[in-house]
């Protein structure tokens, strides 16, 4: 694991979501993923997560996610953190899921509440507790209620955060209380899932971001939260403001991945193109409001 890891922040400060690029036939572009990679990190990530939900891991199959997994990790793995997104929700799919990415050399696992099942606090902590209990990676736990259809409660967090493998959460509940109220009783290690609150989770003891808008700003976003971290907090809110339209463009037109890739291919990027059904490119007309927003937040390619 790279040396930037530290109990205070275990995996590196700035995460991007990476997208999963995909060739004309439909088929993981594992080459395009390993440049993607290398292009990620070499603008200021020390972190990727491999099949999260903007890789579209819903509808990539269990051998193309250990491809795609072990491409990034030959590619990057000696420079950055590379977490596999594991979550599903059947718990044994998904140990089976982290027992694969710990034998492929993942240094640690992203597990999503189970979704859709809509399990009670009870079943959201045997199966987060069961998946931790499967491998020796650390887990970053991922609470997005908007997508999994259940919050991880604020004691079940506190529960959880017991287990010697569970050491952060991803945060996406969007309640900013909740996050504090875990923050302050409990080491668990907090990332802000959520580009527009990242800023507002670092003040409150976030360590650093687990991005979609990293794809292309995450020299900024990095920028921004050592900027907090070092008491130069008109610094920081100055890069978040900066960084408002680009969040707008990418996570409030459409599905973020689809901006993503559609921003990606306008750089001329490794990772835009296709997307896989139900997913599609990104319209016309989004796409000139794209355009537009990544251009007024300074986004190379697109400003000018």
């Amino acid at each position: 694991m790279p040396a930037t890891s530290t109990p205070q922040r275990p995996f590196g400060r700035m995460l991007t979501a990476m997208v999963t690029p995909f060739g004309p036939d439909g088929a993981v572009d594992l080459a395009a993923a390993a440049a993607l990679a290398v292009d990620l990190v070499d603008l200021g990530n020390d972190g990727l997560v491999i099949s999260g939900t903007t890789g579209e891991s819903p509808t990539t199959t269990d051998s193309e996610k250990d491809r795609l997994l072990r491409a990034v990790l030959e590619a990057v793995g000696h420079r950055a953190h590379v977490l596999a997104g594991v979550g599903t929700n059947d718990t044994h799919h998904t140990i089976e899921l982290a027992r694969a990415a710990e034998k492929a050399g993942a240094h640690g696992l992203l597990v999503v509440t189970p979704y859709y099942n809509k399990p009670p606090q009870d079943g959201v902590r045997a199966h987060f507790t069961a998946v931790a209990d499967a491998t020796g990676l650390p887990v970053m736990l991922y609470d997005i209620p908007g997508r999994s259809g259940v919050a991880i409660s604020t004691d079940s967090l506190l529960r959880l955060a017991e287990h010697p493998q569970i050491v952060a959460n991803k945060d996406a509940k969007g309640d900013l209380f909740a996050s504090q109220q875990v923050m302050s009783r409990c080491e668990l290690v907090y990332y802000s899932g959520d580009d527009a609150l990242n800023l507002a989770l670092v003040a409150l003891g976030a360590v650093g971001a687990v991005s979609v808008t990293g794809h292309v700003v995450a020299d900024r976003i990095a920028a921004m939260v050592l900027a907090h971290e070092s008491g130069d907090v008109e610094l920081a809110r100055e890069l978040n403001d900066e960084l408002v339209p680009v969040t707008e463009a990418i996570m409030t037109i459409t599905q973020g991945v689809i901006a993503v890739k559609a921003a990606l291919e306008h750089q001329g990027r490794p990772g835009g193109g296709p997307l896989r059904l139900p997913l599609l490119p990104m319209s016309a007309p989004d796409r000139k409001i794209l355009v537009s927003g990544l251009a007024l937040g300074g986004v190379p390619g697109f400003a000018g």
